[in-house]
Order: C-alpha cells, then structure tokens, then sequence
C-alpha cells in the first residue's frame, strides 16, 4: 500500500487542488483518489487535513437539469416547512428545534 504524498500549507505543486477548488474552476474530481494530503499545522492540535485532486484528470461539472432542479426545490422546501403547523417558515429549520420558532416558543 502506498502512502499518498504529503504537503505542508500553501506549499503544493501546481497541478493538484481540492474539491472546492475544482469547483471554481467548473470541475469535479471525476472518480479519481485523492492524490496528495495537505496539512496544516495547529499548536497542541491534530494538523488540518485537505485531500488533493489532480486537475488534469478531473472532469467537468455536470449540468443542472430540470429534474434535478425541481429535486433541490422540493428538498429546501422541505426545510423551511415547520412538521408542528405546517407552515413555510421562511428560513430552514432549526434542527435543534425541530420546528419553526414560533412553534418552538410556544411549546415550551
């Protein structure tokens, strides 16, 4: 078993970036394994971990179809709808609460 190369902060070779970065530059790791470790270092701490992708083997991102997209709506719905009242709260509920506010107020 290989150990995946390692990094410290900001010292990474041109060439690899993590998921978010691939994701402003429209693309997506694609199926690959990560390919590096980046860590950075914290005082009395475990070390911050982010996991490398190589951009050249990363693919572009998948466009939103309409299917796809009335899913999300249907899931944020969701969690703005209070399961007490059944009300659009207009924000996503608290799930510490488990219901909107109002709800929450009232039934304590």
């Amino acid at each position: 078993m290989a150990t995946l190369p390692e990094f410290r902060w900001r010292l990474a070779p041109d060439g690899y970036a993590t998921r978010r970065q691939l994701r402003a530059l429209g693309l997506r790791p694609g199926g690959q394994d990560v390919a590096a470790v980046l860590q950075r270092p914290r005082r009395r701490r475990a070390p911050l971990v982010a996991y490398l992708y190589r951009i050249d083997l990363a693919r572009p991102v998948r466009p939103m179809t309409p299917g796809r997209t009335a899913a999300l709506v249907a899931a944020m719905r969701a969690r703005r709808t209070c399961p007490n009242c059944r009300r659009d709260a207009g924000y996503c509920i608290p799930r510490s609460l488990g219901m909107c506010v109002p709800c929450a107020d009232s039934h304590t």
